[in-house]
C-alpha cells in the first residue's frame, strides 16, 4: 500500500472523499446507483486506506489482496477509492459511463485498472470470490479475497451455494462484507424477502460472522483485523448495518433512490454540505 491511514479522522476523511467523488462522477453522467454507492463510502476507506496489501503501479501483482464488488452497479464507490489510491486520475471519473469511458455503470476488470472481477448479475460475484480465494490458496499466493455483497444480492441462491462451498474448502483468506443497507430495489428488504439474522445465517452455513457499525471506521477496521488474523480454516463475514444514501442529505435515510438522476440543484446541495469538510 502506498498510503496508510493511521488515524479515524484520516480514514473519515477518506471515506468523505470517495463519497462525494463518488457523487460527482454520477452527476457527471446524470445519475446512478445512488443509495448503495453512498453506504459503502467508509468500508472503502477502512480497505483502500489501512487494511489491504497492495501497489497501484503493479495492479496484476499476484500476492496482493483483491476485492469482488459483487453489488457490481454501484461501481462507482469502487472507481473512486481505486483513484483516490493512486490506480488512475481523478479525473477520469467524470467519464462514467460514457461513450469510450474506462468506467462502466458496472465493474468490468477488462476495462478499468484495480478491478479485480467483473460483476453486475447479482450473486455471481460470491462464486467467482470462492474461487479466487481457492486458487490463492493451491497455488500458494499470498494475499485475500475481500467479497462485498449487497443485503437484497442475498436473496439469490447462488450466495449460499458460495457459503457452502467456502466452508467446505477452509477458505479463511475469504472475508465478505454485507451491505445491510435494509434496502433493496423494490423498497426494504424485511418486505420483499425477509432473511432475518444475517450473521446467524452466515454462521449456520459455518462461517465466523460479526454485526457491526458500517459507518464506523474504527469498527470496521478492527473486524477486518480480527478476520485477517483469525487462520482457522472458516470463512469469514462482516455484517454492515449501514444507511442507503448515507452522508448526503438528498438520499439518507430516504426511500426510492436506489438509482436516481442527479440535478444540477442536486448538485449544488453536494457542493455546499462538502464544502466544509475540507476535503
Amino acid at each position: 500500500m502506498i498510503t496508510s491511514y493511521q488515524s479515524s479522522a484520516d480514514l473519515q476523511k477518506l471515506a468523505d472523499r470517495i463519497r462525494f467523488s463518488s457523487i460527482k462522477s454520477m452527476y457527471a453522467s446524470k445519475g446512478g446507483h445512488v443509495g448503495g454507492v453512498l453506504s459503502l463510502c467508509e468500508l472503502m476507506a477502512v480497505l483502500y486506506g489501512s487494511v489491504m496489501d497492495y501497489d497501484p503501479q503493479n495492479p496484476t501483482w499476484e500476492d496482493r489482496d483483491k476485492v469482488v464488488l459483487s453489488k457490481g452497479h454501484c461501481g462507482p464507490v469502487l472507481y473512486s477509492a481505486l483513484a483516490l489510491s493512486g490506480f488512475f486520475q481523478e479525473e477520469e471519473l467524470m467519464t462514467l459511463n460514457q461513450n469510450g469511458t474506462h468506467l462502466p455503470s458496472h465493474c468490468d476488470m477488462n476495462k478499468t485498472v484495480g478491478i479485480d472481477m467483473t460483476t453486475g448479475s447479482l450473486g455471481q460475484g460470491a462464486s467467482t470470490a470462492a474461487g479466487m480465494a481457492l486458487g490463492k490458496k493451491m497455488l500458494g499466493k499470498k494475499g485475500n479475497v475481500f467479497l462485498i455483497l449487497g443485503d437484497g444480492e442475498l436473496n439469490e441462491g447462488q450466495v449460499w451455494e458460495m457459503a457452502m462451498f467456502a466452508k467446505q474448502h477452509g477458505l479463511d483468506n475469504l472475508i465478505t462484507f454485507v451491505d445491510w443497507n435494509h434496502q433493496q430495489l423494490d423498497g426494504y428488504t424485511e418486505g420483499i424477502c425477509n432473511l432475518g439474522n444475517i450473521e446467524t445465517l452466515f454462521k449456520a452455513f459455518g462461517f465466523e460472522a460479526v454485526t457491526i457499525n458500517g459507518h464506523d471506521v474504527d469498527a470496521i477496521r478492527a473486524a477486518s483485523g480480527n478476520a485477517l488474523a483469525s487462520k482457522n480454516g472458516l470463512p469469514k463475514c462482516i455484517v454492515l448495518d449501514t444507511v442507503k444514501g448515507k452522508g448526503w442529505s438528498v438520499t439518507e435515510g430516504k426511500t426510492g433512490i436506489h438509482h436516481i438522476a442527479i440535478t444540477d440543484e442536486m448538485m449544488s446541495e453536494a457542493e455546499k454540505e462538502f464544502a466544509g469538510k475540507e476535503l
